[in-house]
């Protein structure tokens, strides 16, 4: 059973790697497009109106829109799965194997924040964008661990994918919290009642996947028209999915296993060629030093080191937490500067906190900037442990600097 779980999640994690290769090329092919003779197609692909009707229900929409409310909810549908499986017999399962990735993500949203809005305090027309920058991307993080090869150890990897795990909980509160439009009540009450028959179908032990489907669909159509932001309700509707069957089968592991392909290698491609696209034309290097793009970049580089190392660290000298074995404190620094590729998830946030199109492109700049500073950043330290020798056999001395309680 444990050497079946393993595989699963070392599988699990070649996914996400390749998926960050995927991701990365979607990105460059946005900076491509907007910055040659593509551009007016690219905008004009972006642009193409897509309506969908059913007498008087209309969505219409550009198609930039349906990758960010639409298959997004995809994603998040599969972030909801992921979540439901790790609480209930995952790596979060435990208060024991939860409590250092909890720290370490408490500390890597909370201080993020907190430097964003040191920059930006005095712009008020920011402020909203304070959570831009403590959200972390693991298709792109643990895609920069794959490059490291053996040298990263799998407690590593698994403890990255955890913190991003709880990361995205944190998300999910903050948009349903801080990232609500104007609120249709009538709206609200539709999707309060998809959601009582989505539990109600659990209870009853409803094991197809097809109805769930089907009144998920009806909740998304029903957030959407709520004023509520269209991707929670993928969230709502995985949680009603069972974990375990009494046939033995698990209708949400068969849901996570079918759609984690598509999630990783289309839908998150598609909103990374919708959204990374940033024009260069005019752009001068004091535009990183605009408070906008420099708290989120700060955030990212700055905010995420401090916030996931120092409160991991904080938390094993006061007895709280563990250091996982055969992990040194310099790999965990190493994990913490990865923390700070942002990405897909700064990008989406960021998405909902402007409307501008300026601060848009600001946010644009600042998210990858920052991103790409804390990949090379992370990269390089933990490459440099690796190829000087430092590895888990022999750093359990220089680990005992800090020592774990």
């Amino acid at each position: 059973m444990v050497k079946k779980a393993r595989a699963a999640l070392q599988e699990f994690i070649r996914q996400e790697t390749s998926a960050g290769i995927i991701l990365f090329c979607a990105a460059v092919a946005a900076m491509v497009a907007i910055n040659s003779a593509l551009n007016p197609y690219y905008l004009g692909f972006l642009d193409i109106p897509v309506a969908v009707q059913f007498g008087a229900l209309e969505i219409a929409k550009p198609l930039s829109l349906w990758i960010n409310d639409g298959l997004m909810a995809i994603f998040f549908f599969l972030v909801g799965l992921e979540v439901k499986r790790e609480l209930l017999e995952g790596q979060l399962s435990t208060i024991e194997q939860a409590s250092l990735p909890v720290v370490a993500a408490i500390g890597g949203m909370a201080v993020p924040a907190l430097i964003f809005l040191y920059f930006n305090w005095t712009v008020p027309e920011n402020i909203n964008g304070w959570a831009i920058p403590a959200a972390t991307d693991i298709a792109f993080a643990l895609g920069v661990l794959a490059l490291l090869g053996k040298h990263a150890p799998l407690s590593l990897k698994i403890l990255l994918l955890a913190i991003a795990i709880i990361d995205d909980i944190g998300a999910i509160i903050i948009i349903a919290f801080f990232y609500t439009a104007e609120v249709s009540t009538f709206s609200l009450l539709l999707a309060g009642g998809a959601t009582v028959i989505l539990f109600a179908m659990n209870r009853l032990g409803v094991i197809r996947t097809a109805p769930y489907i089907l009144v998920g669909t009806f909740l998304w159509i029903c957030v959407l028209k709520s004023g509520v932001h269209a991707t929670l309700a993928g969230v709502i509707a995985a949680l009603a999915i069972p974990l375990n069957a009494k046939d033995g089968s698990s209708p949400l592991k068969h849901l996570e296993h079918f759609l984690h392909p598509w999630t990783a290698f289309l839908v998150l491609p598609l909103f990374a060629f919708a959204n990374a696209g940033v024009l260069l034309a005019g752009l001068r290097p004091t535009d990183l030093m605009a408070p906008l793009a420099l708290g989120i970049a700060a955030g990212l580089v700055v905010g995420k080191q401090v916030g996931v190392f120092g409160f991991m660290y904080l938390a094993t000298r006061i007895g709280l937490v563990k250091r996982p074995d055969g992990v040194t404190w310099l790999q965990l620094y190493g994990l913490a500067c990865l923390t700070g590729i942002g990405f897909t998830m700064s990008l989406f946030i960021g998405n909902l906190a402007f409307v501008d199109p300026g601060q848009i492109e600001t946010v644009k700049l600042g998210v990858i900037s920052g991103s790409l500073i804390s990949g090379l950043l992370g990269y390089c330290l933990l490459r440099f442990l690796s190829s000087s020798g430092c590895d888990n056999r022999n750093m359990a001395a220089e680990g005992d600097e800090f020592p774990a309680r």
